[in-house]
Formats: C-alpha cells, sequence, structure tokens
C-alpha cells in the first residue's frame, strides 16, 4: 500500500494521469479481434493463459494451446456453415468452449449473441428470434430451455450445436466438428468497425434489446481496463468471477492477454470462496463486489496480491476502511454495455478515497452532461449523463425507435443523472431509466411487468426496486387483480411460480403486495414515484418471497 501513502499533490499527480490517457489513445488497437490474439499469442505462447479452476479436466491452457482451440473451434463452425456476418447464439455456461466459441466466431467475422443459460425457452426464443440468429451454440445442461419450445423452436436441429457433458445424449442436434478441416487462406477479414457482438441488455426500459458491439469496442475497453493502472503497475493474474455471457469476462480475457498475463475463470460468483480464489492463485486485478465485505472481517483479509481492484456504487463511508482491510487500492468506474468504460477514477487519485465519485473521462471518451432540452449545464448541477466516442455500440439491434430516444446526434444518452466537480470527477445521483439492478444484474420492470400480466387473474402490475444491503435491490411488484378475484386465488406463491416459468430466477419479483388500484398521472401511466414515496421501507405491507411471510 506503498501508493496510498504518496505525499504528492493532485496538482502534481494529475500530468501523470494526462499523461497515461495520451498513451492509452496512441497505442494501436490492431486489425480486429482475430489479429490481436494471434500478436499476444506470437508473443508468450508457451505461457499459461487462463486457469477455470473448477474444471475437472481441460480447464487449463497456454497462449498456443488456446489459439490452436480456437482455430479448431472457426474450422468446426465453417463446416457448418457459419460465414462472416452470421449470427450465431451461444448459450455456454463459464466453461472454456465459451471464450474459446467467441473468439472463434470473431476470427470467421461472424457475430455472437451470448444468451443467460439461466433463461427459459420463452426468453431464449425472444432472443433467438429478435438477433436473428441463424445457429445456436447450447450446452447440454441447456437443451431443456429450447426443447420446451417445441414446434415454436425457430431453429432446425442442424443449426443447433450442443457441446458439454452429455452432448452425445442429445440426439438430434449437430456438434461442432474439431477434425474439420482448416480455414481457407483468402477468408475475407473482418474490420475493425465490424460487429462481433449482439449483446443484450435490460438496461432501459421494454424487453431486452441487443446492443451492436464492433471489434474496435472489445480491443478499447481491454486496452483501457489493462492501461489505466499505469505503467509501474504490472498487473498479471486477472480473476472472473462473473458469467461469460456478460461482458465483464469478455473484456477481462482480452485484458489479461493484452498484458502477458493469466486469467483464472470461476464457474460462477461465490461472496464466501471469493477471497480464498484471490489469496490460492494471487489474483492481482478483480472486480470486487461489495457484498464481500460485508463479510465478516479476518485476520486473512490482508493476505493477498491485490494491487488495484474495481468497485461500483460502493459505500463511500466505508471506502478508506476496505483500502485498509484488503492492503489494495479499491477505486470506482461508470461504464455500460452500450458505451463501455465511460469514466473511470485512476489510482492516482488517493484525495477522492470516500468521495463517491465515479470518476473523470475514460480514454476515447467525451462526456457531457445536460438537460432535458440537450442544453450543457454548468459544473455543480445535475442533468443526464452522455457519451460518445469511438467504439461505444452502433445501436440497438433493429430498435429503431430505442435508437432514436438513446442517441442524440452521436451521443449515447445514459439515462443516469450526474452532476460535476470544479477538478472534472462526476457523481452519480440517479436514474431516469425504470430499472432495477440486481446484483449486478440489470431487470427491466417493463419485462416483469408484461411477464405478470399474463397471469389470467392480474388486472394490471407495477414493479419497483426495493433498496437491499446485500443485492443492491430486490424486486417488487404491486398487484391489481382482476374484478371477482381473490388474494387467495391468486396467491404469492402462485404469482411466484407464474414468473418462475416464465423469467430468469433473478428477474422474479421477491416482494408482492396487493392494491385495490394503482395511482395514476393525468396521461393515465401508472405513477410509481407515488408507489415508492408511500412508505420509508418499501417491504413493509409485502409479502417476502425468501423469508415466506408477510411483513
Amino acid at each position: 500500500m506503498n501508493d496510498a501513502a504518496d505525499s504528492r499533490t493532485w496538482s502534481d499527480l494529475k500530468p501523470i494521469v494526462d499523461k497515461m490517457r495520451e498513451n492509452i489513445e496512441a497505442t494501436p488497437l490492431g486489425r480486429n479481434i482475430g489479429s490481436f490474439v494471434d500478436d499476444m499469442v506470437a508473443a508468450n505462447r508457451d505461457r499459461r493463459f487462463w486457469t477455470f479452476f473448477e474444471e475437472e479436466d481441460g480447464g487449463v491452457a497456454t497462449y498456443g494451446q488456446v489459439q490452436d482451440a480456437i482455430a479448431r473451434t472457426a474450422g468446426g463452425l465453417y463446416a457448418a456453415g457459419i460465414r462472416k456476418g452470421s449470427h450465431v447464439a451461444v448459450m455456454l455456461p463459464n466453461i472454456p468452449a465459451f471464450p474459446i466459441t467467441w473468439l472463434a466466431i470473431a476470427k470467421l467475422g461472424a457475430v455472437m449473441v451470448p444468451v443467460n443459460v439461466g433463461y427459459t425457452g420463452r426468453e431464449l426464443n425472444y432472443v433467438l428470434t429478435d438477433s436473428q440468429s441463424t445457429f445456436l451454440i447450447i450446452h447440454a445442461t441447456c437443451i431443456p430451455a429450447y426443447e420446451a419450445l417445441g414446434d415454436e423452436a425457430p431453429l432446425p436441429p442442424s443449426a443447433v450445436m450442443v457441446v458439454g457433458a452429455g452432448a452425445h445424449e442429445a440426439s438430434g442436434y449437430s456438434r461442432i466438428d474439431d477434425n474439420a478441416p482448416d480455414l481457407p487462406q483468402d477468408l475475407p477479414e473482418p474490420a475493425l468497425d465490424d460487429l462481433v457482438n449482439i449483446q443484450y441488455t435490460s438496461g432501459t426500459t421494454g424487453f431486452p434489446k441487443g446492443c451492436m458491439l464492433s471489434h474496435r469496442y472489445w480491443l478499447t475497453i481491454s486496452l483501457v481496463a489493462a492501461m489505466r493502472g499505469g505503467e509501474d503497475e504490472d498487473v498479471k493474474n486477472v480473476l472472473a468471477a462473473q458469467p461469460f455471457f456478460y461482458m465483464d469476462p469478455q473484456w477481462l480475457t482480452l485484458m489479461a492477454m493484452r498484458v502477458g498475463g493469466q486469467i483464472f475463470v470461476a464457474q460462477r460468483a461465490s461472496s464466501t470462496r471469493f477471497m480464498d480464489w484471490v489469496r490460492r492463485y494471487d489474483i492481482e486485478y478483480c472486480l470486487f463486489p461489495e457484498i464481500i465485505y460485508q463479510q465478516p472481517e479476518t485476520a486473512a483479509d490482508g493476505d493477498n496480491r491485490l494491487k488495484r481492484v474495481s468497485v461500483f456504487g460502493f459505500n463511500k463511508e466505508k471506502h478508506a476502511d476496505f483500502e485498509r482491510r484488503y492492503h489494495t487500492l479499491a477505486r470506482e468506474s461508470f461504464g455500460m454495455t452500450e458505451v463501455g468504460s465511460a469514466l473511470f477514477v485512476p489510482r492516482e487519485a488517493y484525495h477522492m478515497v470516500g468521495s463517491g465519485t465515479c470518476g473523470m473521462v475514460s480514454p476515447f471518451r467525451e462526456v457531457q452532461i445536460t438537460d432535458p432540452e440537450g442544453n450543457v449545464v454548468p459544473n455543480g448541477e445535475v442533468g443526464e449523463l452522455c457519451v460518445r466516442g469511438p467504439g461505444i455500440m452502433q445501436g440497438y439491434y433493429r430498435k429503431p425507435e430505442a435508437n432514436q430516444a438513446s442517441f442524440r446526434g452521436d451521443w449515447f444518452r445514459t439515462g443516469d443523472l450526474f452532476w460535476r466537480d470544479e477538478q472534472g470527477f462526476h457523481y452519480i445521483v440517479g436514474r431516469l431509466k425504470d430499472m432495477i439492478r440486481r446484483s449486478g444484474e440489470n431487470i427491466a420492470a417493463r419485462e416483469v411487468e408484461a411477464a405478470l400480466s399474463e397471469m389470467p387473474q392480474i388486472l394490471e402490475a407495477a414493479v419497483v426496486g426495493v433498496k437491499d444491503s446485500a443485492r443492491g435491490e430486490e424486486v417488487k411488484a404491486y398487484i391489481v387483480l382482476q374484478p371477482g378475484v381473490s388474494e387467495a386465488d391468486a396467491t404469492p406463491m402462485m404469482i411466484f411460480e407464474h414468473c418462475k416459468s416464465r423469467l430468469a430466477s433473478f428477474k422474479t419479483p421477491r416482494f408482492v403486495e396487493y392494491r385495490d388500484a394503482l395511482p395514476k398521472t393525468p396521461s393515465e401511466k401508472i405513477a410509481k414515484q407515488k408507489l415508492i414515496a408511500e412508505k420509508p421501507d418499501l417491504r413493509v405491507g409485502s409479502f417476502d418471497r425468501v423469508t415466506n411471510q408477510w411483513l
């Protein structure tokens, strides 16, 4: 923690930060993800690149072995008919096949559509059809979700490729041919701004929307992540404990590759085992969930090799204690699937510990805070954060109305309210958009409301977020029943089971409250702010699915 004792002032350190930004923006990105991988392998061929430490077999690979696996998979995908521009849905857990498949798809110039492995058939069908995917690569354990679609399944069995233990028991589907011929020498190479992901997010109201992300997007975000710790940081061991179908492990993989390091991957997040992983694998950088800090303090907490961690929305009153407890630097940042990295707190900004800031403008980005008419507001005033720069998403796939609402020219409107101080540090105030953020998951209230409305006994539903110390927010549903329907005809457990049949488990409401009617605006829209303002603790008067009782 020598850095934390740096006695230089911010006026001394800011030129160092400005120079770092200049160096990052001057660093070549590479032609595309495939050429970037080839360059990194050439420099580190025999070094270990990843360890999927909960895999019983095949979880360890060198840079060269990863490159060989990418080539074999790309050959198999090409033999199956996948070409430049093909949309390929990938529904895999945290196993080596996920990043191998993604990088193989990138090599072909095709487009990956990641799918949450917790999705029901209904949700999977939406993503497949909305993204116009023509192929699905799916883990054997996820096949029941696809088969639940029955005759409504949008793809023929030949376009569904099953991987993982039990794949050969899923009869009638295809496999990726590991012994396919090598790719043709004259294969067209993807350009830097060609699409490589349609990454679904529920970051705004409505059903999930696919963010169109390019090779430039991923190379930019991974470059910024690798270099923003400064020239002296030298991070090599990186932990990924989040699902690969989210954006974080994808850029963490490229970040680790850029620094010639190694990435350690967990099957799934665990608050009780997290610090054991950090110590066992000598982790030097990771995304650090606040729920880990909420575990009882132990004498071993500071026994680690962490050089810096990223935190998001961390309790500013506990920031300094966090750094004391874990003997590391914790730095906030702000980003979205739509824009990648937008704001970050430099490691040199020691004086901002405990301030609650999300940081300064990230490399390759411009930001402005605007009023509803798009006018830039002065420092200290609250407005909507807007972001632009090379490599942000190219729009939501096949959602012209959402694109029109989300962009003002080339500025992306985040829907988040911020203010900026005189030093150029930004502070988040709240959200304009109607979403709930639970344990890092973005949940669109409208999607949950649509699922609730499919229950015949329900006339109307409104979904809001309830503050929760462990998960950030929990989902609460206000329910108005159809005339003549009693609560006994639509019990909380019936409502929960209905939601579980249509939504991933993390979207299912935890709290339910019955109402005779919902407050409305003059235009007859549900006035959620009135619901939220009714009582200081929104749990009161609700049935809690977790404790199985009325509160």
